[in-house]
Parts: C-alpha cells; structure tokens; sequence
C-alpha cells in the first residue's frame, strides 16, 4: 500500500515525537518561493538563466560524465563499469530537485520528459527491498553495502534523493519518485532505529530529508528515524566505532558547543537540528544551536560568508583562522550555512540570522557561479595572483547540481507570516501572497536593492486587517548584528538612521526589535510603505586576531562586499594601498558584469612609490562578480598602510619561464611566483600540489624564454599531512631536454626532502632550453610544491 500524502498544510504540521520534551515555540512560517513572483533586475534574471543555461548544463554534464548511466548499468540495461566517484547518483538527485524547483514556477514539457526519463532509469535501478546506490549494485558489491557509513555515502546520497522525490511530487504531481523515495526510507527505517542497527550517517543529509518526508506524507517514523540519527551522534551505542570531529560524531549533540570538521556536514546536521527543534520544541536542541551559531559566525566565518577555511578537512580548523589566498569556503558550504540560518530566523524571529542568509546570498554563495550560469567555484578564496578560474564540472561536482537548486528558491526567502505578524527578511522587486492570520494579503516590492537602499512595499490585504508589519534593518545599516567581534564597520550609522512612512506620512520614532523595524496599524488594500536604509560605503575592519587581516580593510556597500581584479587596475591588485583617509565613492555601472555599482577611490601603488606619482586611482567590484572576464590577480583585503606592500622583486629564470605540468591542483603560478612560504604547511601563500593523484610520479616543466646553462635548483615542499592528503615526496630529481629528448642532469648531489626549508642540489651545468622537476609521491599520499627555483 502506497504511503498516504497528505494536504498543503501537512507540510506545516507541528507534532512532537516525545511526550518528554516542550511544545513547539510560536514561529514564523515562511511564504514559499512559489507564492512570490521575481520582478525585480537583479535575482529574477538569474533564475531565469538558471532554467536556461544551468540546469540544462547540468544534465548534460550527469549525462556525459556517466552518471546517469549508472541507473541503467545498476538496471541491468547496460553494460560496463561504474563510471566517477561512489557518490555521483547524488548529483543527478540534486539536479532533479533543482529542475522540480523550477517546474513549480512554470511548467516546462521539454524539462519534465527529460525528468521522468531519467526518473524511470532511477526507479528502475532499486532493488526488490528498497536499496538503491549504483556504485555497490554495478560492482556487484551488494554485500559490502552499510560496512563503511563513515565514507561510503549511502545515506547521503538516499537524503538527495528523497529531497528529490519530495520536490518532484510537489511540482508535478507525479509520485514515481516519490514512492522510489519512500522505499528507500522504508528500507532505512527497517535497518537503523533503538533496537536494530545503529550508527551515524558519515556526510548528513538523510536527516533533514526524513524531515521533509515526514512533513509531507505526516509518518512519524520518518520524523522519529531522522531523529535517531541525530541523537546518534558521539554516542558508541551497539560497540560501534566513532568517526570523529571531521563527521560531527565525536561528541553527541546536544553537548557539542563548537563548530568543528566538515563545513557541508556540520551545517546539513544543524539543518536537521533546527527542523526537529521546530517540530518538538527541544529545548536540548537549541542550546545547542545556540552556542555553535555565534561560534560559526563570530569566530569562523569570512565576511563573504564563506566558511570552512582549511583544504585539508574542507572544513573548520580554530578560531580566527581566516586565511584569504588558500581559503577553500566550499560553495556548498556557504549554500547549507544560508539553509541553516534560514531556519533558525524562521525559529527565533530574529534579523541576526537572516543577516548571515544576506551575506551568503550576495557574496560567498553567489560567486560560486558565473555571470553566464555554465561554469563554477567548487572553493571561493579571498586572494588570488591568476591562479584560480571557474569550472565547467568537477569530477567531486556536487557545487553546480547545489547551486543549480538553490537559485530558483530565492524568493522564498522574503516573507514569513504568524497570525499577527508579516515579516519581511530580504529585499528584492516582487509579489508576494501570504496570509496573515487567515486574512490573504498581496504585497508588492519595487526596489534596486543590493544597489540601492530604498524599497516600496504595497500592502494589499483582501479586508481591513491589523497586524505588524517588521522589515528587517541589515546589520550593515543599523550596525552589525552579527559578527560584531569579528569585523569592525567603521562609521556605522547611528540607532535610527532607517527612515519609514506609511502613505507619505513618516513614521517616528521607529521601534526596532531583534533586528526588525516594526509598523503595526491596521492595513487597507492599496497601504505604501516606503522604506529607506542608507547604504554609503564602509570600511570594515577584521578582529585583530585574525592575523591574515592585520593592517587591511575590506569595503562593503549594502549587503555586497568587494574586490579589486587585475582587470580594472593596470594588473595591480596585489600592490596597492587603499589609505585610511582616501575618498571612496560609488558609481552605477549597467554597461559592466550585467549591471553592477563599482566603488571608485585613491590609492597606493608599487608604481606611483617608485616614481614618485600622484596618488593612483582603483576600481573595485562585487567580489561575487570577480573572474568573469580575463584572468588575473584579486584582493579582498586592501593594505592601509604604504609599509605593508612587498618590496618588489627583480624577475628571475624561473619566474620568466612558462610552467606545465603532469596534472594540477590549487595555484596554478604559485611556484614561480617569488613568493616565499613561512613553512611547508603556510595557509597564506599559494602552492600547487597533485592531488588526489597518490602515489604516483608526476611532474612540473618550465620552458625557458631562450636557452640558458643551469647548474642546480631548489624546492619548497608543501605537506598538509596527516590533516589532508600531500606529503613530502619519496624522492625527485631533475631532467633537462636536449634535443627533444629528456636526459637527467648528471653529477647531482643530494635530492634532498625537508620540510620548512629550500631543498638545493647542484649538478653539472647544462645548456636547455626546458627543465622538468620529477617527483615520486609516497604511497597513498600526493606531493605539492611551494617554490622551484633555477640556479643559473
């Protein structure tokens, strides 16, 4: 018998799955992205690209990388080996959901054949009791499945596909999916739970699915097993063996007070946390969240939003431990931090967290995808001399399929509703319809915002209806409401400093609580508010112990942070000061990177020291706008002071030469670029390292811009090991061509292997016009490289 689905409102239904804890506080409850219409320049055209170009890159990425074959080899419809990582049938959920996502809004004919084809491949591929991950069923590893929770995926990839089912059925009405996503979670259900098997998901993600599936169908066992797995988590029940900080599953939940290990699992963790907190009223829950948010976002969060500075763990490494260059800020990440904080505003009532969504929305998530929609940033660094560029896909791609799914959902972002209340958290032009109590009300924005500050909102409720209209006042206009200990606006606006009238008529003074501006009356159809929030340029300051930050500024207006690019300032965005006292103003660009407002200011150049100029001029732009246009050098963090720009450096052979390589990963023209490590595991200067290629011989050439005799070299290794994946190589040496041919330099001391130092060896001089540094990595492990140096 198929499970029943319930009603509309089933998705709101608040039940507790224990007698033993509180009932659910009063909450907001959000107005859905399908009841609120884009109109405005800046978030409806990138939904519209979304379903254009994106989603469609999407699947044809899934098709060609073997991804979607792989239902039909686990189907037996065809033959051959399972094609990428153990984990891809994730990606093909996700662009599903994000293709459902679009479907809600208008219904595509061409979209939803492809969906239901590749649908019926998915249903077809399920095993008789409900099982279904194709990297054990190909393999015919059927009997392996559940021995490796800690790494394998299983449960990550059904939570994407159950948010897929869930999705799907709400577009289209179509159950397939759904009911392939309900004997999977059957199957789960018969498994994990108090009196059968236990253990704890390795990547969460299943958890917040159940939620999801419970809400729709109302099953509490969906809702009790996603609670089980919460509750799971650093306990060793049944013997079993903990996985550690890196899953979340070193301490139980409700104990855990700092945020540490994977930044996508932990935030999809706190997802579920909230969901359940939401649901039952667990006080345990809450104080939970409520220690790791500020721990997230006053200690270890970028001003874009970024978080997870560490390669290593892709995740949280100790506070204030923000460096820019080598800062991996996961898209994803940024993506579960916006989902995370969203409930918890939903939750608390409480403009803070909707701040954190903002910041997200417009910086460190945003950035992860081009202007054009087909290529991404699976990391998101602060700093960059060139060596980082957009992708089209990636072999581990869940970026593209997560943004992809995101993207459609953002107008469901504005509005929440209580019986009493109207809360309006972002600012885009739109329509919305809600209701407030039982009362239907219409609200339309019209606004340029993030360019501009000032926003009209018609209020058109069906009848005379008094409630409390609350328009969020951002923590970049009223002061920071987030973050406060971790970065510094300077100049911030006095208490006070949003205007509001209602019908022309000002409204004083304006009362503001938890973040939100408060206008009660009772509104009548066709009531304007204009809504006023300045937006001059800021200055914001790092704490002082972030230590990659000292001496720098970072300029924000409104909600967008901003970089400078190569590009715009004469390829010196690395070597440029933006003094304290230097006027900074800003211009409306429609003609630049689909319509932006650029900051224009004086600065400080390595140019204009040396001879003695003027003062230069520089350009910054959003930095989610930066790398769409010709490759190059860009900072975020701008020294203050003439004293902090390096000495410049005469060029050398190497840094002359053109580099190639076996295979890359990380900074493409680190080791050349003059730039000198502190130690092997230095955060802040860029490296490039093989990786995950482990145990193999790989190698980097420079061709020289003429011939030249040499007589040696010296390597910096690079090692983020036993934390990450590269050590210190088993062993190098050094090729020279001649002739076309590569020969091994002859009379070679030494190659020695250390860390934290130059290793030097010299050889009989040779006449080349190329030279290739050869490097054996340890087994299991890759190598990297800061610095290679010629001696000539």
């Amino acid at each position: 018998m198929k499970n029943h689905v319930a009603s509309p409102l089933a998705l709101v239904l608040l039940i507790s799955v224990s007698a033993a804890v509180a009932a659910p506080p009063p909450q907001l409850k959000a107005v859905p992205f399908t009841s609120v219409k884009l109109t405005d320049k800046f978030w409806a055209p990138r939904v519209q690209r979304n379903l254009d170009v994106t989603l469609p890159h999407n699947f044809m990425e899934c098709e060609i990388t073997g991804r979607i074959s792989n239902f039909d080899k686990a189907a037996g419809k065809m033959a051959g080996e399972h094609e990428g990582y153990m984990f891809n049938d994730s990606d093909v959920y996700k662009v599903l959901e994000a293709a459902a996502y679009s479907l809600s809004q208008r219904r595509d004919p061409a979209v939803e054949k492809k969906c239901d084809d590749i649908i019926n491949r998915i249903a077809a591929a399920q095993q008789p009791d409900g099982y279904l991950y194709t990297y054990y069923t190909v393999r015919k590893e059927l009997n392996l499945r559940h021995t490796n929770e800690a790494n394998m995926h299983e449960t990550y990839c059904a939570g994407h596909l159950i948010e897929a089912g869930v999705a799907y059925y709400q577009a289209t009405g179509k159950r397939k999916l759904l009911d392939v996503s309900i004997r999977l979670a059957n199957y789960y259900d018969r498994l994990y739970g108090p009196g059968k098997r236990h253990e704890a998901p390795g990547h969460e993600e299943i958890e917040l699915a159940l939620v999801k599936l419970y809400r729709l169908t109302g099953e509490k066992r969906y809702l009790k097993l996603a609670q089980f797995f919460v509750e799971e988590r650093g306990h060793p029940n049944g013997g079993r063996r903990l996985q550690g900080e890196y899953s979340q599953d070193n301490i139980p939940v409700r104990q855990q007070r700092e945020i540490q290990g994977h930044a996508v699992r932990a935030m999809y963790l706190y997802c579920a946390v909230a969901d359940l907190a939401a649901i039952t009223g667990d006080t345990g829950y809450m104080r939970t969240m409520d220690s790791i948010w500020p721990d997230v976002t006053e200690r270890k969060m970028y001003i874009t939003g970024g978080i997870g500075p560490s390669g290593s763990n892709e995740g949280f490494t100790t506070a204030y431990d923000l460096p820019n260059d080598s800062a991996y800020a996961e898209s994803c990440a940024a993506i579960a931090l916006a989902l995370w904080n969203e409930r918890m505003t939903l939750l608390n009532g409480d403009g803070k967290y909707a701040d954190v969504v903002e910041r997200c929305m417009y910086n460190g998530l945003l950035s992860g995808i081009s202007l054009k929609g087909d290529s991404f940033f699976y990391v998101n660094p602060l700093g960059t001399r060139g060596g980082q560029r957009r992708e089209a896909w990636f072999g581990c791609a869940c970026c593209p399929p997560n943004l992809a799914r995101f993207l459609p959902t953002v107008g469901g972002l504005a509005y929440a509703t209580t019986d009493n209340d109207l809360y309006v958290s972002h600012y885009m032009g739109n329509i919305g319809k809600m209701a407030v109590g039982k009362t239907p009300v219409t609200v339309t924005q019209a606004t340029n915002y993030p360019w501009d500050g000032r926003v009209k909102l018609s209020v058109s409720p069906t009848r005379p209806k008094a409630f409390t209209l609350r328009l969020r006042v951002p923590g970049w206009c009223q002061g920071p409401t987030t973050s406060e200990t971790l970065y510094r606006i300077k100049g911030k606006p006095a208490s006070g400093a949003v205007t509001i009238s209602v019908n022309g008529k000002a409204v004083s003074p304006v009362r503001i609580v938890k973040g939100y501006a408060l206008v009660a009356r009772t509104w009548r159809r066709g009531d304007v508010v204009t809504y006023d929030m300045p937006m001059p340029v800021r200055r914001v300051h790092a704490n002082p112990k972030v230590k990659y930050d000292e001496g720098k500024v970072a300029l924000q207006r409104g909600p967008v942070v901003y970089c400078v690019e190569d590009v715009d300032n004469a390829k010196r965005a690395r070597h440029m000061v933006v003094p304290a006292n230097a006027a900074i103003t800003a211009k409306a660009r429609p003609d630049l990177l689909g319509g932006v407002t650029v900051l224009m200011g004086s600065c400080i150049s390595q140019a204009t020291m040396q001879d003695a100029a003027g003062p230069a001029k520089f350009t910054a732009v959003p930095y989610y706008a930066w790398d769409n246009r010709e490759v190059g050098g860009m900072a975020l963090w701008l020294p203050e002071d003439p004293k902090a720009l390096p000495a410049p450096k005469a060029p050398t052979l190497a840094s002359r030469s053109k580099l190639s390589w076996s295979s890359m990963h990380a900074d493409r023209t680190a080791v050349n670029s003059l730039m000198e490590p502190r130690n092997s595991n230095d955060a802040e200067t860029p490296h490039m390292d093989w990786w995950p290629r482990n145990g193999t011989t790989e190698w980097l050439q420079y061709t020289f811009p003429e011939s030249a005799t040499v007589k040696g070299v010296e390597v910096y290794w690079f090692q983020d090991s036993p934390n990450g994946g590269c050590a210190l190589p088993a062993s190098w040496h050094i090729e020279y061509r001649d002739a076309g041919e590569w020969k091994p330099v002859q009379g070679a001391g030494a190659y020695s292997v250390e860390k934290d130092k130059y290793n030097h060896v010299e050889f009989s001089p040779v006449t080349t016009d190329a030279l290739r540094l050869v490097v054996d990595s340890q087994p299991n492990l890759s190598s990297g490289v800061y610095q290679w140096r010629v001696l000539n």
